[in-house]
């Protein structure tokens, strides 16, 4: 890879792999960030796509294969902690659901396993993917598909429209506008009501996809920063090197926390879709 001043390294490394129209070549992927820009809006961020497929992929292929090899004896290692998920799973939903809906806890499996699983990808030294990419040809490559609000808005927006299905499935769509228009405040305020509500309601899948995109992103740059010490010498090298680990252990913590924020948070908005008041 050419030498890259710092800026040019981070820019690099926080680029998508966009394909979409060019404005004067048709269908391509974005060589720059500025042809990426100009492709707009319907642009496909092609990293993104592979990431989470394949991580949603392996997360059906590994939990199929426990479920095949499951027995009444003594598990495995492998089945001990498939078991140990699922069940950690089932217990949030036990104590957080109240209504009665048998899709409630394969969703949260899959959003918690499925975004713990992208989010996982952080872990990995920011160079390497980047770099094999580059050697095959391909001019970006960024792995952490939770570090594009693409993704994260997707998933948010997906748990915004069962929230509202189930609240009119259940409460009916007059049931579903009185709790938007008719409280807190007496009926005769309805247009404040439905003014605070529906910014209540609208605001839930953005800080849904806000929180878990920005705490990735977050830890993205702080890995990207390092690295950067490594093109300083051996002491700057060795001293990066220590705060990679360092950081890579605190970020354990934020990795399977914003997964389990994530899906505690859409175990609740479901209770409150089923709920009748």
């Amino acid at each position: 890879m050419a030498a890259q001043t710092s800026t040019e390294y981070i820019q690099h490394h926080l680029q998508n792999l966009v394909f979409g129209v060019h404005p004067e070549n048709g269908l391509g992927i974005a060589r720059s960030a500025a042809e990426a820009k100009a492709m707009g809006f319907w642009a496909i961020h092609l990293d993104t796509m592979l990431w989470s497929v394949v991580l949603g992929a392996l997360f059906l292929w590994v939990f199929r294969k426990a479920a095949l090899k499951a027995t009444s004896g003594v598990p495995a290692p492998f089945l001990n902690f498939v078991e140990w998920v699922i069940e950690f799973i089932d217990d949030n939903v036990r104590g957080t659901f109240t209504g009665k809906n048998d899709l409630v806890a394969p969703i949260a499996l899959t959003l918690f396993v499925w975004i713990l699983l992208m989010n996982t990808m952080d872990l990995v030294p920011v160079d390497w993917i980047p770099h094999l990419a580059y050697l095959l040809g391909v001019p970006y490559m960024k792995v952490v598909a939770t570090t594009d609000p693409n993704a994260t808005f997707g998933m948010s927006l997906s748990v915004f429209a069962l929230t509202i299905y189930y609240s009119i499935k259940v409460k009916g769509p007059g049931g579903f506008f009185g709790e938007l228009a008719f409280q807190p405040f007496p009926k005769v305020l309805f247009p404040v009501n439905l003014f605070l509500e529906g910014i209540s309601l609208l605001s839930k899948p953005v800080s849904l996809s806000l929180r878990l995109f920005g705490n990735l992103y977050a830890g993205e740059m702080i890995f990207i920063l390092i690295a950067l010490l490594y093109s300083g010498g051996f002491w700057w090298g060795l001293m990066g090197g220590a705060l990679q680990w360092g950081w890579a252990v605190f970020h354990l913590l934020i990795v399977t926390l914003q997964a389990f924020i994530f899906m505690i948070l859409t175990i609740v908005y479901l209770d409150m879709a089923h709920s009748h008041h």
